[in-house]
């Protein structure tokens, strides 16, 4: 959690806009606790910004040949700046849906549960079919979920649909 504070400090006083993603989006919003990377999502036209910025805090910057995404070390600590997430584009709408939260006492952008479902959902693959943390997430957070619009944004996704089959069997999430 300190990598996150620091990183979104840095990037909220410099004014490059942010969001917190991922697992410690959801954990602020009263989902599981996770141990992985912090993600940090930015436009992709805010993507270098971000990255000198996290730079001259402090961090090492990595550019792996992902063309979605830049890579930041605070120590050992993994922060994954992601600027184009697989059908989901960091954008003023999703910065919209994000909410202003208190983070470890750091007031930042955390994005919405739907945006961070939707992401996980277009990301799932032959080669990466985790529904694990998906259903992992999505039964403390369900309230918080819009199911219709998850469902019309990952439609064309039959991972997607595989998984709303599980929610519903789950109880998660009527049909």
């Amino acid at each position: 959690m300190a990598a996150a504070k620091r990183a979104g400090a840095a990037l909220r006083d410099a004014g490059v806009p942010f969001m917190l993603a991922g697992g410690l989006a959801c954990w602020a919003r009263g989902g599981p606790a996770t141990e992985h990377d912090v993600d940090l999502c930015v436009r992709a036209e805010d993507a270098e910004r971000a990255a000198q910025v996290l730079e001259e805090a402090g961090l090492k910057i990595a550019r792996p040949p992902e063309e979605w995404l830049f890579k930041a070390f605070d120590g050992e600590v993994m922060i994954d700046l992601i600027f184009e997430p697989q059908g989901n584009p960091v954008d003023d709408a999703m910065f919209e849906r994000a909410d202003d939260m208190s983070v470890e006492a750091l007031t930042m952008p955390v994005m919405s549960v739907d945006d961070i479902l939707v992401t996980k959902l277009l990301a799932l693959t032959e080669h990466h079919l985790d529904y694990d943390g998906l259903l992992e997430l999505a039964r403390p957070l369900r309230e918080q979920i819009d199911w219709q619009s998850v469902r019309e944004r990952t439609s064309q996704s039959p991972f997607a649909r595989a998984f709303f089959t599980m929610a519903e069997g789950l109880g998660l999430v009527s049909g």
